[in-house]
């Protein structure tokens, strides 16, 4: 479960900013979209869901890049370059295209996540120094790291020294044998640092705890689920045989609108390529689905496992641009399920930016849910805050005001004015 993200120095984002999916103090809209899950001897909150609003280029693409980034950063293990992946997402392995390129001077990049696994509180934090933007061959180092567990600080790296802290409380998790050569083997632990490792992914590992190490790697590669752009995503089933139909797919493509032919999936047993989906009609041979389906509905039908894993995992979901080409209908019944405490017994959450104000509800969101990414004219730098830090009292953002109109009206920014009349203009008498 998700409750906290923040960055500095990611791309359009030059100032700290946080991404808070607890909920915001003395806030009582729809009571049901707030998690309950215990970690040590506390229960935490969270928000199920978040929808984020802005104009094109404000920056709503790049909160989603920067946890994304992040999170293949934790599981590399370092902050060297990784390995091109299909990924739209070039920051995720090309690391000097994160820090903001309209700095004149070099800025330290920082990272920090907050989120409950399997019963544990866990917050890590890093400041890197990535050089500035471009800059493909600077000496990269990791600056500070701080691991908590349970709102403990369990080590604090900065540069290459280490201290530990709260060890005691974490004992059975420990590798049998640290605390009590700690003195000896903390000089060793320093000695082996490299600048450009994590020492969370690596000699924390090997020497302190893999407890906790499989522990991260494991949310974060199957627990938080980042989609940089939604057009892309592509799912296929586990195959037994050479075509596998999915009964409850095939439900939900019939209830969102496909009527007259079922989808199966065919695998190529010549060669390694991945499955088609295929539409099948009656009396016909099968053929791939794009070339007789709407866009919508394959992009329904790629979109829907991943969230029906989800809810079956309590997993989190970020996705860029979810609603793209799907009839708005079908995302508010899945943002209602979210909100379902009979259905989403798992604390899942789904978050996704857009552009569409229909979600501008308040009996669909909460005003904490309701997110803006704006960027100043002038400084060039991204912002965000809720619909909730405007408070309430005469305030357009009290619960029962038409939260769309007010939006459109400029009540809450996060919109910017497009006239491209004297530009066709232009273009037409120019021709």
């Amino acid at each position: 479960m998700l409750l906290e993200f923040e960055t500095e120095n990611y791309k359009s984002f030059k100032d700290r900013v946080k991404f808070s999916m607890v909920p915001a103090p003395k806030q009582k809209d729809l009571p049901y979209s707030i998690l309950h899950e215990k970690a040590g001897k506390r229960e935490y909150k969270a928000l199920s869901s978040a929808v984020v609003y802005g104009p094109n280029a404000a920056g709503k693409t790049n909160i989603i890049g920067a946890i994304q980034t992040f999170k293949n950063i934790i599981l590399r293990g370092n902050i060297r370059n990784g390995v091109p992946a299909s990924s739209p997402n070039v920051a995720e392995y090309a690391l000097e295209l994160i820090p903001n390129n309209t700095l004149h001077k070099k800025k330290n990049v920082f990272f920090s996540i907050k989120f409950i696994h399997k019963a544990l509180l866990i917050k890590y934090s890093t400041f890197l120094d990535l050089g500035s933007f471009l800059e493909k061959n600077y000496e990269r180092k990791v600056l500070e790291e701080v691991f908590e567990v349970n709102e403990k600080i369990v080590f604090h790296r900065i540069n290459n020294s280490l201290d530990f802290e709260n060890l005691n409380l974490f004992e059975k998790n420990l590798i049998t044998g640290f605390n009590k050569d700690i003195k000896t083997l903390i000089p060793i632990l320093q000695t082996s640092l490299k600048n450009d490792d994590l020492f969370l992914m690596n000699g924390f590992k090997t020497i302190v705890s893999s407890f906790f190490t499989d522990l991260i790697t494991d949310y974060f590669t199957n627990n938080l689920k980042t989609i940089f752009r939604a057009d892309t995503v592509y799912t296929t089933p586990v195959f037994e045989s050479n075509a596998v139909t999915d009964k409850n797919l095939n439900e939900a493509a019939v209830r969102f609108g496909i009527n007259s032919n079922k989808l199966i999936y065919i695998k190529d047993k010549k060669a390694d390529n991945p499955p088609i989906l295929c539409s099948v009609i009656p009396g016909k041979p099968p053929i791939p689905s794009e070339f007789f389906e709407s866009y919508g509905t394959v992009r329904f039908v790629n979109l829907f496992p991943i969230v029906a894993e989800t809810l079956q995992t309590g997993s989190t979901l970020i996705i860029d641009e979810f609603d793209s080409s799907i009839h708005p209908k079908a995302i508010m019944d899945i943002i209602t399920i979210f909100h379902n405490n009979e259905i989403n017994i798992r604390n899942a959450q789904l978050i996704f930016n857009t552009h569409n104000p229909l979600y501008l509800n308040n009996n669909l969101f909460r005003r904490d849910e309701i997110k803006f990414i704006d960027r100043n004219e002038e400084t060039k730098s991204s912002n965000h805050y809720s619909l909730s830090d405007f408070g309430t009292k005469g305030s357009t953002a009290r619960k029962g005001k038409d939260y769309m109109n007010n939006y459109f009206m400029d009540e809450y920014g996060a919109i910017r004015d497009i006239d491209f009349s004297d530009l066709f203009l232009k273009i037409i008498k120019e021709g």
